[in-house]
């Protein structure tokens, strides 16, 4: 017997049990289409979270503190950054320009609105390193910034909660009981890891004076001239910031450095894995999927013993048999994984709309389903074709 007559005995087959077939391809479809959502949401959320790390630039570095030693514990940020330890960093050779800042929480109050919002003390700077630009007004100046001016620049998530409908420049907003007048809204960046639309910025010497009463800052950008030469620069502004706090050979920087770079390797890993391990959940409803498959060919095997036994006495010979269960088996499954990566493209796309997330269907995405279905046909489908090939003509053609 022809391939091809195999073939068409075998889809005949599967449409003589419509209903039978859909419900054993429904448990494939259930687990590719599972697998296929999980891993686009997990590759849609790290291109969103790489394109706002990558708006930053490949030439910049970012020094945070590092975390204190209670006895045997970390816990908490250390208070040794200065913004003189910026200004230090910015005669280094190399060095376009750093951006010292300062990071809290509070309430931002206009009338009987307020909103919960990320005060930023930036210097002008800060909004040329981190690309930031207005939409209203325009950003502080270093007389505001020396003077301790109670000015701010909102952003857009923040305007639009305090202000709907109504112009915010010049109006004034009150954070932790004080009066800022707004010079500037920035454009929106969209979401992102610590967006700037749901930031409040406001002269980096007012907040540390004024509004909070510190005299550390929490982050310094440095822009480098040649991104090339990042790691060398890097070594340098480490060897003169520990000289700076005075830091003895043997103990450990109470500062971090890191480059886009390194943030890219660091959440590329995390999401890499939390990705792998939601799609290994996923993929035990494809073993489910495919358990289901083998117990219904079981089943046909049992009912269709009579079929295979006229077959086999007209001159269908055992690998036939076995030929034809094993392709209805494959059909069933690599069918039910076309279904199921259509609809695991669907409600990743819909939830990654809702979420207001990037939408990727990666390729790899598209093969490993395609390829998983197939297997899984092929291998939950052999037991019961070797059973049915394995039958002896004379006893099937007796079976009622």
């Amino acid at each position: 017997m022809s391939i091809f007559e195999t073939l068409r005995t075998a889809m005949r087959a599967l449409l003589s049990n419509k209903m039978r077939s859909v419900l054993t391809m429904l448990g494939v479809v259930i687990g590719v289409g599972a697998v296929v959502a999980m891993l686009a949401l997990g590759e849609g959320t790290k291109a969103d979270i790489e394109k706002n790390i990558r708006s930053l630039g490949s030439d910049v570095l970012t020094v945070r503190p590092g975390q204190a030693q209670m006895g045997q514990v970390r816990g908490g940020n250390v208070e040794t950054l200065k913004v003189e330890d910026a200004e230090a960093v910015g005669e280094l050779p190399g060095i376009l320009q750093v951006a010292p800042s300062a990071q809290a929480s509070a309430q931002i109050k206009f009338l009987s609105n307020n909103v919960s919002a990320s005060v930023v003390g930036v210097t002008p700077e800060y909004f040329e390193v981190q690309k930031l630009v207005t939409q209203y007004g325009a950003p502080f100046s270093e007389t505001q910034v020396r003077g301790r001016r109670r000015v701010a620049v909102l952003g857009s998530n923040v305007a639009m909660k305090l202000f709907p409908g109504s112009e915010p420049l010049n109006q004034r907003v009150k954070i932790r009981g004080l009066s800022f007048q707004i010079v500037g809204v920035l454009a929106g960046k969209g979401e992102g890891f610590s967006s700037p639309d749901d930031q409040v910025l406001v002269p980096l010497l007012t907040h540390q004076t004024v509004l909070f009463g510190r005299d550390y800052i929490t982050t310094m950008t440095i822009q480098v001239e040649n991104e090339n030469d990042l790691d060398n620069t890097k070594l340098e502004i480490e060897g003169l910031l520990r000289s700076r706090h005075r830091l003895r050979p043997e103990e450990a920087s109470d500062f971090n450095i890191s480059s886009t770079k390194d943030v890219l390797a660091t959440v590329g890993q995390i999401t890499g894995m939390l990705t792998a391990f939601l799609a290994a959940l996923a993929a035990i409803s494809l073993l489910v999927g495919g358990i289901g498959i083998m117990n219904i060919m079981l089943v046909s095997v049992r009912e269709r013993t009579r079929e295979i036994g006229i077959r086999m006495a007209i001159g269908a010979r055992r690998g036939d048999v076995l030929l034809q269960f094993l392709i209805e088996a494959v059909v069933v499954s690599l069918l039910g994984g076309v279904i199921g990566l259509g609809v695991g493209a669907g409600i990743a796309f819909t939830l990654s709309k809702v979420a207001g997330t990037g939408f990727v269907l990666p390729l790899y995405a598209v093969a490993l389903s395609l390829g998983v279905s197939l297997a899984t046909g092929v291998g939950f489908g052999v037991w019961p074709a070797r059973s049915a090939s394995r039958l002896d003509p004379v006893e099937a053609l007796r079976y009622e």
